[in-house]
């Protein structure tokens, strides 16, 4: 049996992960933390880190990019792994993750979805075809109108994956209402759209002369993030110090 504990227990991730976890006959969750919101659990919940007493496999982050630096400061005092699912990291705070994993095992994705993860592979294949063809790629990505940051992390997981396939230093473009030229070639077209209870779709375009390929991916309610996260987390368990990935987990269902 693995045990967990869910940081950012009480926002709406954490509640769908605590439910998710619940339900998972291999794993328990033994605690959370969150400062934020008195909600009641079945098991308890600190305020912080550094207050929290139990002892678990793995912790899962569902948070803020605030947090994160103290978040990883703690767990790298205990010794706990870390499933770090929180996006809008800072240059600083990446930093801050790669000196930590020297110490305890990270996995760190910008979307934990088995699916993205997959798609991210597919996109490295095919943007070593059609960008020697000449396709442009660009990237459309939309969201819930509560979604903090943009474009988000999941899209940029994506716009990586074509830049790595294709071998072009591409120039991610955000928007394009401050220029009247036409495209570049190595302009990457990333534009968010914002609205509704949108838990997140993905379209990932590649334009060429006469044909347009499109690899989309929808997700049609947050359960897929939270799955993919516990699935990380049992992965997690038990390994050495180092950053890992989604690719790392669906690399171990072989």
């Amino acid at each position: 049996m693995k045990r967990f504990i869910i940081n950012g227990v009480n926002g709406h991730m954490g509640a769908v992960l605590e439910e998710m976890i619940k339900n998972d006959p291999e794993c328990e969750t033994v605690c959370g933390i969150d400062p934020f919101g008195e909600k009641p659990h079945d098991f308890p919940v600190f305020r912080s880190i550094d207050e929290c007493t139990e002892g678990a496999d793995c912790l899962i982050d569902f948070s803020t990019a605030a947090g994160v630096p103290a978040l990883l400061s703690g767990c790298v005092a205990k010794g706990l792994p870390v499933v770090l699912c929180t996006t809008g990291l800072s240059d600083e705070a990446l930093e801050g993750v790669k000196k930590a994993s020297v110490s305890i095992p990270i996995l760190r994705s910008a979307n934990m979805s088995l699916g993205i993860n997959v798609i991210a592979d597919l996109l490295r294949k095919a943007a070593k075809v059609f960008a020697p063809a000449g396709f442009d790629a660009e990237i459309v990505e939309t969201h819930h109108n509560r979604k903090l940051d943009a474009p988000s992390g999941t899209a940029l997981l994506l716009a990586d994956a074509v830049k790595e396939g294709s071998g072009k230093e591409y120039e991610y473009i955000y928007g394009r209402s401050d220029r009247r030229e036409k495209r570049g070639s190595r302009e990457l077209g990333i534009s968010s759209v914002r609205g509704g209870n949108v838990a997140g779709i993905h379209d990932v375009m590649f334009l060429g002369e006469d044909e347009i390929i499109t690899i989309s991916h929808q997700a049609t309610s947050r359960n897929v993030f939270a799955h993919g996260a516990v699935e990380a987390a049992k992965f997690l368990s038990g390994k050495k110090p180092g950053l890992y990935d989604m690719a790392d987990v669906i690399a171990s269902k072989d």
